[in-house]
């Protein structure tokens, strides 16, 4: 019984087989694709004078440009992120020690805090 099936081989055998089913699912992505096509975004309404508005994620940013005018921006968009982005990365190094994880902590949580009160503070 086990004699007469013959053995299947990568090529050509399952090489047809996983081709055949990424063709199909090109295809079904395709109709799909064309069938529900996306929004192209917000509706302008041109009665309004323009107030340009960031993506959420930016908005904790969009605050410091607010609280730093001028002059002093570049402290308040490059320098105060950089200083963010320098402690998140050094969080493996501040958890050393003694109390380093109360340390660690007390750092994600401080800067967490900073993005989602900045943020809505932005939004409000």
């Amino acid at each position: 019984m086990g004699k007469d099936r013959k053995e299947k081989r990568f090529y050509p055998d399952y090489l047809s087989e996983i081709i055949f089913a990424i063709l199909v699912s090109i295809e079904i992505l395709t109709i799909l694709a064309l069938l529900y096509y996306p929004s192209i975004g917000r509706q302008i309404d041109f009665t309004r004078p323009f107030q340009p508005r960031p993506e959420w994620y930016f908005l904790w940013l969009y605050q410091f440009v607010r609280y730093f005018p001028g002059k002093s921006a570049f402290l308040g968009t490059v320098m105060i992120p950089l200083i963010s982005v320098l402690l998140l990365l050094l969080i493996p190094y501040i958890d050393r020690g003694k109390n380093g994880r109360l340390k660690a902590i007390a750092v994600g949580s401080i800067l967490l805090l900073m993005f989602l009160i900045l943020t809505l503070l932005s939004v409000l």
